[in-house]
C-alpha cells in the first residue's frame, strides 16, 4: 500500500466527521442563509440606482436567495431528507395563523400600555409607509426563522435534546439584539422570551410557517402600523405614538419589546404553544 492510500482514508474519515459535526454544520447554515441576504442587499445598494429599487424588490430577492441557499445547505447536508420545515401544503395556512397570533399578541400589549396611561396613538403619517415597510419585515421574518429554527434550533435539538435546544434559542435570539439600540437589561430578557415563542411555535407545526407568520404579525404592527422602534430600530409606522412613563414600562427607545407588558404577554404564548408541541 502507497503513502497516499495509507494517509487518504483518514483524511477523508477527518474531513466527513467534521462537516457532519453540529456545530459545524450550524456554522455553515447560518452562512448559508446570511451570505445570500447580505450580497443581494450590497449589490442592490452598489449597482442599482435608488429610484429603481421602488417596491422594495430587492428584499424580495434577498429573501428568495437566502432561501434557495437553505435548501441547498440541506440537500448538500442531509442528502435523502425531505424539506418539510417548508413544505408547501398548508402553509399559507398556518402563515395567516401566525400572523393573526403576532398581531394579537402586538395589541394585547398595546392595550395594556394603554390602561396603564403608556401608549397614546397621537397622529399619523403618509399611509403609504405600511407598503414601504412590507417587504424589509418580510424579508426579517423569513431570514430570522430560517437561522434560528430551522438551522439552530432544529440541529441543537436534533443532537441535544428539545431542552438544550429552547434554552440555546432564548439565549442565541437574545444576544443577536444585544447591539441594537436602546437595548437594557429587561430588554434582553424578553427578546430571549420571544424567541423561545418563536421555538415553541416551530414545535407545534414543526414546519416555519407558524413562527415566520409569527414572527412578521408582531414586527409589521409596530413597525408597519403603529410607528414604535422594534427591537431598537428606527420607528415608521403611519400612526405616531406617544408611550410616556418609567422604561420598564415604556420599553424606552428598543421599543415595547423591552416592556414588562411584553414580558406577561410573551411568557403566557410560549406555554400556551409549549402545551401543544408536537
Amino acid at each position: 500500500m502507497s503513502i497516499a492510500q495509507q494517509i487518504v482514508p483518514p483524511v477523508l474519515g477527518f474531513r466527513n466527521r467534521f462537516f457532519s459535526h453540529p456545530i459545524t454544520r450550524m456554522v455553515i447554515g447560518v452562512i448559508a442563509v446570511l451570505a445570500p441576504i447580505t450580497l443581494t442587499m450590497i449589490l442592490a445598494d452598489i449597482l442599482v440606482p435608488k429610484p429603481l429599487r421602488v417596491g422594495g424588490w430587492p428584499f424580495l430577492l434577498a429573501t428568495a436567495m437566502s432561501v434557495l441557499s437553505y435548501r441547498y445547505f440541506v440537500r448538500r447536508t442531509e442528502s435523502g431528507r425531505a424539506l418539510t420545515e417548508l413544505a408547501m401544503p398548508g402553509a399559507a395556512r398556518e402563515a395567516g395563523a401566525g400572523i393573526v397570533l403576532g398581531a394579537s399578541l402586538g395589541l394585547a400589549v398595546a392595550g395594556l400600555l394603554a390602561l396603564a396611561g403608556a401608549f397614546h396613538v397621537t397622529g399619523s403619517n403618509d399611509w403609504t409607509i405600511m407598503l414601504k415597510t412590507l417587504p424589509e419585515q418580510m424579508m426579517v421574518a423569513i431570514f430570522e426563522e430560517l437561522i434560528f429554527r430551522a438551522v439552530l434550533f432544529r440541529l441543537v435539538e436534533q443532537r441535544w435534546g428539545t431542552r438544550v435546544a429552547l434554552v440555546s434559542s432564548f439565549v442565541l435570539f437574545a444576544a443577536a439584539h444585544l447591539p441594537n439600540e436602546g437595548v437594557s437589561v429587561l430588554g434582553v430578557v424578553i427578546t430571549g422570551v420571544a424567541g423561545l415563542t418563536h421555538s415553541a411555535a416551530y414545535m407545534v407545526t414543526r414546519r416555519l410557517w407558524l413562527p415566520i407568520g409569527l414572527h412578521f404579525g408582531w414586527n409589521y404592527l409596530f413597525d408597519g402600523v403603529f410607528a414604535v422602534p422594534v427591537s431598537g430600530h428606527a420607528a415608521r409606522g403611519w400612526l405616531q405614538v406617544s408611550m410616556p412613563g418609567p422604561e420598564w414600562l415604556s420599553g424606552g427607545h428598543y421599543g415595547v419589546e423591552a416592556s414588562a407588558a411584553a414580558l406577561l404577554v410573551w411568557a403566557i404564548a410560549t406555554l400556551l404553544l409549549l402545551r401543544r408541541k408536537q
